[in-house]
């Protein structure tokens, strides 16, 4: 509760309920028009979904338009947008099911809001500390390896020529480390050394694609590889970031990297 000087009450309740109710309404919008654009015609449906992410940009920028300013209304609104891109052209590769589709649109939604509540926090904390912001590094992360994986698949998938999947996969590894870079110091203005981090992990991670390409494994195999080493190259950095990098982080992030390398090497070798 607030008084002001009139003799007012503000209810902070009703405040906070408002902002979420914004929350609930983008997310159920969004979780419709990702499943209604997969009722058009193929090539339609990719306008459409290059529609939907300006559409999440819109409606993302007016629920939390009380907290952007600066850098955070392209930064903080671009993980839900690459959220909604990723969905929609996973959605594509999905088998036809009624209830695979129905699963990808409920999770769709509850993971934009998950997004929300996580922007929500970010913008909040770059003014001032706020005790769930760790819990939104939390949600950040997840929600970026996923949306990770989905493009990672979808560019897999696609059966480019090597130095398009090079570039594609550079450029949606850039998109999605810049933020999760950028949250974890809340800047007025994104660093040097953010771009500096960004470019080179999403260059690695295009190489690394490009290699993997020529390779005789199986795509959701490739995925995978790919997604956990968004997961390594990440998190290692974003605990160089808040200067909690210590060796046994690096051994356990480096683990996960060898298990998976191996587990991707023996499946290419038993698809040989």
């Amino acid at each position: 509760m607030i008084s002001t000087r009139c003799g007012l009450t503000i209810p902070l309740s009703g405040i906070n309920m408002r902002k979420r109710q914004k929350f609930v309404i983008t997310s159920v919008i969004l979780a419709t028009g990702v499943g209604l654009s997969q009722l058009s015609g193929l090539d339609l449906r990719y306008w459409m979904i290059g529609g939907m992410a300006f559409l999440t940009w819109v409606l993302v920028a007016w629920s939390l338009k009380e907290g952007l300013s600066g850098v955070e209304w392209g930064i903080v609104t671009m993980p839900p947008a690459l959220f909604t891109v990723a969905t929609g052209l996973f959605f594509i590769l999905l088998p036809e099911a009624r209830w695979a589709q129905l699963l990808i649109i409920a999770l769709f939604g509850v993971g934009q809001y998950a997004l929300l509540l996580s922007a929500n926090i970010f913008s909040v904390a770059a003014i001032r500390t706020i005790a769930l912001l760790r819990a939104a590094h939390a949600v950040g992360f997840i929600m970026t390896i996923l949306t990770g994986f989905f493009l990672y698949d979808t560019i897999l998938s696609s059966r480019f020529w090597f130095w398009l999947v090079v570039a594609f996969v550079a450029i949606a590894s850039f998109l999605l480390i810049l933020p999760a870079l950028w949250s974890t110091e809340l800047t007025e203005k994104i660093t040097s050394r953010m771009w500096k981090y960004a470019l080179v992990l999403a260059g690695c991670l295009g190489i690394l694609a490009g290699v993997i390409s020529f390779w005789p494994i199986n795509l959701v195999v490739a995925s995978l590889f790919l997604t956990t080493m968004l997961y390594v190259f990440l998190g290692v950095s974003q605990h160089h970031f808040t200067q909690r990098l210590f060796k046994r982080t690096i051994y356990e992030y480096a683990t996960v990297g060898v298990v998976v390398l191996i587990t991707m090497l023996v499946t290419s070798l038993r698809g040989g």
